[in-house]
């Protein structure tokens, strides 16, 4: 079986093989660049934090959303292109009247195909994660923004969670449809819409976020790569003002909104808030901030992973239900 599996996959493996080593090179001279740049910003700042903050970002915004395109489109495609057509291919040809007459059983035969195209997925979506978490070791540096939507979707270990569901999911999805063009509308939809649920409404909750209580009259930066998710003022009533305080005004007491230029002008621009928040401070107000701290960075990554090789693990196990119930 896994002569055969070589056999039917061999040309979508070379080819892989070729997109990735290109891949790499891209990323190898662009990440000897950028690693030489933040060690030039490293000698010329000496190690001063203001300074470094001072410096301009060492990737630009072009770059980073080409990274994560990428991290969202590796794993789609090799779900919807290799998994996608495994049993539904054999199901639309009628293949399977052969494959499945044979002295190979049909668990036999599920197993070596899917565990050798979970397994290619599993080294690719690791290969290009490796490569980008390098890549993007000294943005990590200066930024802190690792643990930031986005950034997070792309390094670590989770892209090889991603790769393998997605895998996973084009199996599914061609062994229910049976004809593999659906298939692959499935798989690349349904991939999409989990990325984005799990992203959105799930990874924030994994565990209880920290805030932090603060004087108004100073300052709070969560340490390293933190994922902010809020940030303001906060009374002894409860009332929250988010950090941008356009909602400031009418939340105020009236000795404070005194405090505040009624009109746009001159004076505006030259106005300083410091006044405001020590009245602000006088009167009960503290400042908060709601965050994930940047220590939980590897414990997210190891839930988010887990996730998703449980739920590639369940699509399986469905998949062999179906075919080993399913008439040829």
């Amino acid at each position: 079986m896994t002569w055969l599996v070589w056999r039917q996959y061999r040309a979508q493996g070379v080819i892989a093989l070729a997109l990735l080593a290109a891949f790499a090179a891209v990323t190898l001279a662009g990440g000897v660049k950028i690693a030489s740049h933040w060690h030039s910003m490293l000698a010329t700042c000496a190690g001063h934090s203001t300074c470094l903050q001072q410096q301009p970002p060492l990737v630009s915004g072009t770059v980073a959303d080409a990274l994560l395109l990428l991290g969202l489109i590796v794993p789609g495609v090799l779900g919807t292109l290799w998994g996608a057509p495994l049993v539904a291919h054999e199901l639309e040809t009628r293949t399977s009247d052969f494959a499945w007459a044979q002295s190979v059983t049909r668990t036999r035969w599920l197993t070596a195909k899917a565990g050798w195209l979970l397994l290619a997925a599993a080294a690719c979506g690791g290969a290009v994660c490796a490569l980008v978490t390098w890549w993007s070791g000294p943005d990590n540096a200066l930024q802190a923004n690792m643990f930031r939507p986005g950034q997070f979707d792309i390094q670590g270990i989770v892209p090889v969670g991603y790769a393998v569901v997605a895998m996973a999911l084009g199996i599914t999805a061609g062994t229910v449809a049976r004809r593999t063009l659906p298939a692959v509308a499935v798989a690349l939809g349904g991939f999409v819409a989990l990325r984005l649920l799990i992203a959105d409404f799930v990874r924030p909750h994994y565990l209880a976020a920290v805030t932090t209580y603060y004087n108004l009259t100073g300052s709070f930066t969560p340490r390293g790569s933190a994922w902010l998710f809020s940030q303001g003022a906060v009374s002894r009533t409860g009332q929250v003002v988010l950090a941008g305080w356009g909602d400031l005004y009418p939340a105020l007491q009236p000795a404070c909104q005194r405090l505040l230029p009624t009109t746009a002008g001159p004076t505006s621009k030259s106005f300083s808030m410091n006044a405001v928040f020590s009245c602000m401070q006088s009167h009960g107000w503290r400042g908060f901030a709601t965050y994930q701290p940047a220590s939980r960075y590897w414990t997210f990554q190891g839930i988010e992973t887990g996730i998703y090789l449980l739920l590639a693990a369940a699509l399986i196990a469905a998949t062999f239900v179906i075919v080993r119930r399913r008439d040829a």
